[in-house]
């Protein structure tokens, strides 16, 4: 059985992983189109399943990362725990 066409295949960075802080553990996903040199899309998803998606898209996974560190130095890991699929301008 072959997959159809439409379906996207994602590369993933050695950044994605689980992330604990302040007692809450997200998950980091850091990701672009396999087999493409796009742009990374940073994304955080809670304990609960919601998930955080940055709008802008980073240069190098390091970039993403580095992204997401300081958000949670700025705002706190509690900042991803929304009840509600949300974007970060």
């Amino acid at each position: 059985m072959s997959m159809p066409e439409s379906e996207q295949h994602y590369e993933f960075s050695e950044f994605c992983g689980e992330f604990v802080d302040d007692g809450v553990m997200v998950i980091l996903s850091i990701y672009r189109p396999a087999g493409t040199n796009a742009d990374w899309t940073l994304e955080v998803v809670d304990q609960e399943g919601y998930s955080t998606v940055w709008d802008d898209q980073f240069d190098t996974d390091r970039d993403a990362f580095q992204e997401f560190l300081a958000t949670v130095l700025r705002d706190g890991i509690r900042s991803f725990l929304e009840q509600s699929i949300h974007t970060v301008d």
